[in-house]
């Protein structure tokens, strides 16, 4: 099969562009009028192709989550305004100003001109939008609610952006005075304590055990330090070539969740991720093997994929969804018990997005209190680390002092 553009005349007169797939120009030909259009240009297409390959490759950077949400939210307001598949996504691709995007949605109204389905038409770009987005426009199509299921994708992923960017904010300003306290503790090590070193060597007396550790340790560090560098950087190429294996994943995003710290509230960002896609999906009508299908995919954490996947295995043999979430240890009892009685009630979706709100609510406070956690601990690190130096320091200043005054 090979692809040809066109550019031709429908019967209104409107000039029209696309593609078409066929197994030789012949039949392209054909195809196209049948469609009864005038054919202005003709010809086998050859940049397609090889942009689509570009996409589907690591090359193209992914669209912008906030820019997605827009045009997710447009696409619902035009589709419920009575407009076209092909007419909305022909004007949403002439106001994007992302040359990417644009060539994508070109592409995609395209596709839909020549007979696909929007989601068959979307699915070429996974890079762009995930199995979620393309299994919800397929929902959407099916049932004939199109234009409410895109408003609910809209809705999703303005949540999802939200609690991300809540838990990146938080995450700045500590990273940022941890940084700030390597650094200074390094440039101590390696500038500041030789100085003292060269003062201490005129003494003609033995240092104080903590000051001689502190001048050794700046020895080897200044003498070896191009070897540390070389090794550390080998070694963060090694643990990120390991996290990319199926076992180093599964290591670390479990180490992730038992972390003190930050394992609690990964733990409530995924339980909250898990319970709002699934009740999207549920309540626009994908079927519940699919929709946790989905969720596995995009849960985002290895541990609590193999989780959902069994939970998947379970209800496909005929089990609830609550018993084997149970039994995976992932989900808390609130969780499971909250979703036994929506099961029973007939009412899943609405206990899945009581679950997901009560959730966000609680990430919302870790967030507040990992922030006033962390602030006194960097703080403490700095004066014990950089305190504590300053005092191995001046231990042998203090020691004369003591000797001239007996």
């Amino acid at each position: 099969m090979a692809n040809f553009t066109y550019t031709a005349k429908d019967k209104a007169g409107k000039t029209i562009r696309g593609e078409v797939e066929a197994g030789d120009k012949k039949q392209a030909m054909n195809i196209l009028r049948e469609k009864e259009l005038l054919i202005l240009k003709f010809e086998e297409a050859k940049t397609k192709a090889s942009f689509l390959s570009f996409l589907k490759g690591s090359g193209m950077k992914k669209v912008d989550s906030d820019e997605l949400v827009i045009f997710t939210r447009q696409m619902a307001t035009m589709t419920d305004a009575g407009i076209t598949i092909v007419n909305s996504l022909d004007t949403l691709a002439d106001q994007v100003d992302n040359p990417s995007f644009k060539r994508v949605l070109q592409d995609i109204c395209d596709s839909v001109n020549t007979g696909a389905s929007l989601s068959e038409a979307m699915s070429k770009y996974e890079v762009i939008f995930s199995g979620y987005f393309v299994s919800m426009v397929k929902a959407g199509e099916s049932s004939g609610m199109l234009d409410e299921v895109l408003e609910r994708v809209a809705r999703y992923m303005e949540k999802s952006n939200a609690l991300q960017k809540k838990i990146k904010s938080a995450m700045i300003y500590p990273a940022v005075v941890t940084f700030m306290a390597l650094t200074i503790t390094l440039v101590m090590i390696l500038k500041v304590i030789p100085v003292f070193k060269d003062m201490f060597s005129g003494f003609g007396a033995d240092l104080p055990g903590p000051t001689q550790f502190l001048i050794n340790l700046s020895d080897t560090m200044r003498h070896y330090f191009l070897i540390y560098v070389i090794a550390g950087v080998l070694l963060a190429i090694a643990g990120k070539w390991y996290a990319k294996t199926e076992k180093g994943k599964f290591a670390m995003d479990k180490l992730k969740l038992k972390m003190p710290v930050f394992g609690p509230l990964l733990r409530k960002v995924a339980i909250s991720k898990f319970t709002r896609t699934l009740s999207t999906l549920v309540k626009s009508g994908v079927p519940i093997l699919s929709a946790l299908e989905i969720v596995a995919d995009t849960s985002g954490n290895v541990v609590v994929e193999r989780a959902v996947n069994q939970v998947k295995d379970s209800v496909r043999e005929g089990e609830s969804i609550s018993d084997p979430m149970e039994k995976s240890g992932i989900f808390p009892p609130l969780v499971t018990r909250m979703i036994a009685v929506g099961e029973k009630s007939g009412e899943l979706e609405k206990m899945l997005i009581k679950i997901a709100d009560f959730y966000d609510e609680q990430v919302d406070t870790a967030v507040e209190g990992l922030t006033s956690l962390i602030e006194p601990l960097v703080i403490a690190f700095l004066g014990i680390v950089i305190g504590g130096i300053v005092i191995c320091m001046f231990l042998p200043i203090f020691k004369m002092s003591s000797l001239i005054q007996m």
